[in-house]
């Protein structure tokens, strides 16, 4: 999955800077990339996303994180949302839920439009 979004994501108005096979390498390329947007899935080996996704946020608020699941579960949803995800993928998943994803999740996130 990582390659298929990697070739959207490429494929759009997106650089992809960085990636990560789980979620301590996620935490470490969050510090030192800085991206604008991280693209992560809720299961991730050593940490898990949800974990991952409340130390990037607390580390760097500014950044937008879109989580991808296969198992969109109502707790998962919640964790998320709670943790700060500003948006969700749902696997599977093409490539204009990807880029529709993101937009929106940038747009709310206040900052300005990416061109």
């Amino acid at each position: 999955m990582r390659t298929l979004l990697r070739s959207i994501l490429r494929g759009s108005q997106y650089d992809v800077v960085g990636e990560a096979r789980n979620g301590v390498v996620a935490l470490e390329l969050a510090e030192r990339l800085r991206p604008d947007i991280i693209c992560m899935d809720v299961m991730m080996p050593e940490m898990g996303g949800l974990e991952a996704l409340q130390a990037i946020k607390a580390m760097h608020p500014e950044t937008v994180v879109v989580m991808v699941t296969g198992s969109p579960s109502v707790d998962n949803v919640r964790e998320s949302i709670q943790g700060g995800a500003g948006g969700f993928i749902i696997k599977p998943f093409n490539a204009g839920k990807v880029v529709d994803t993101l937009s929106r999740a940038w747009q709310s996130s206040g900052r300005a439009v990416l061109q």
